[in-house]
């Protein structure tokens, strides 16, 4: 076997050939996710701001049989690399992910790192019972912080009640007022989005983990790559009535080659605006604005810690059901790795 170093955002070649890894994979690795469109596919490997390595593995004849995608941060959590390590079903439990992990590792400790923690071109984390959770479990890895992923399906059944939820909500949020946007966000919106997603930090996460840093820049770069790649984005903001002040946010991202699924950003309220129902306010105006440009919708998919009841509690409203545990993963990079 070889593994070899290419360019994601130019060898198309290499980017098709982990595609099709991928793809192979998804009824194995995530059963109830949809397929994914080589434009999405590509998408997830355009994290703007943090420097990355892409690894294809090769068998003696030179067929494709897995990858790495090896993120290296370089603004928080710069003592860990994450990676995202996938190998062709077909060609599973012949060593190909032992010898991955161990050139990935080498190569997270040429950059300085003393962890390396998985990360997934899905969802960030390995989901509870799969192959890839018991490959961590046997290389020594820790397990970290269980993240529930949800899907919300779209009926006419659900949107009919939810008037009444919207209903209750809007009350509790008097003296909050809505503003909603299509793309990136726009100059007049782009501090104030900063700011408020700022609050995401009290998010649970994994222990001595950092929270992500964002400023305009970093949130802009972003979502322009995200347009670019041809995602569409919707976001929907609450501000206190007569101000520009941001108190909560919500954004969601859809790719048009997948026009069925939807998946959720963040969800965030400002800690001195909480109480208000603005969390529950805004994912439903989202909902409205979403169908209104994008017919084909049928489920959303999101993501929250275990941990993190209120927002578990106010997916349970919005009728998402959990169809999967996913965690971290972390293992040690000793210095004598290489």
């Amino acid at each position: 076997m070889r593994v070899d170093q290419f360019e994601p955002l130019t060898d198309t070649d290499s980017m098709r050939a982990c595609y099709r890894i991928m793809e192979a994979a998804r009824p194995v690795d995530h059963p109830f996710l949809q397929p994914q469109s080589f434009e999405g596919f590509s998408h997830w490997w355009q994290l703007a701001g943090r420097p990355q390595q892409a690894w294809l593995a090769s068998s003696d004849s030179g067929e494709p049989v897995g990858f790495c995608q090896l993120v290296l941060p370089d603004r928080d959590n710069v003592a860990v690399a994450f990676a995202a390590l996938v190998v062709s079903p077909i060609r599973r439990r012949a060593g190909i992910g032992t010898a991955l992990l161990a050139h990935c590792g080498g190569q997270a400790r040429r950059a300085g790192r003393n962890l390396l923690a998985s990360t997934d071109l899905t969802r960030a984390k390995v989901r509870d019972g799969s192959p890839g959770g018991r490959f961590s479990a046997t290389v020594g890895a820790r397990t970290g912080l269980a993240e529930l992923i949800s899907i919300q399906e779209l009926s006419q059944e659900l949107l009919g009640r939810l008037g009444e939820l919207r209903s209750a909500a809007t009350r509790s949020a008097a003296g909050y007022e809505l503003v909603s946007w299509r793309g990136p966000t726009p100059a007049e919106h782009l501090e104030q989005t900063t700011r408020v997603g700022a609050a995401m930090s009290d998010a649970p996460r994994d222990a001595g983990r950092e929270p992500d840093t964002w400023d305009a820049d970093r949130v802009m770069a972003t979502q322009q790559a995200a347009a670019a790649a041809g995602m569409h984005l919707y976001s929907v903001a609450a501000r206190r009535s007569g101000t520009s002040e941001f108190a909560a946010i919500t954004q969601l991202s859809l790719d048009p080659r997948s026009p069925e699924t939807a998946s959720q950003g963040i969800t965030v309220v400002r800690p001195r605006d909480r109480g208000h129902r603005l969390g529950l306010l805004v994912k439903i105006v989202m909902l409205d604005l979403v169908i209104q440009h994008e017919p084909a919708l049928r489920h959303i998919m999101t993501g929250n810690a275990e941990s993190n009841v209120h927002m578990t509690r106010i997916n349970a409203e919005l009728g998402y059901e959990v169809r999967g545990v996913y965690r971290s993963w972390e293992l040690d990079l000793p210095a004598g790795v290489v």
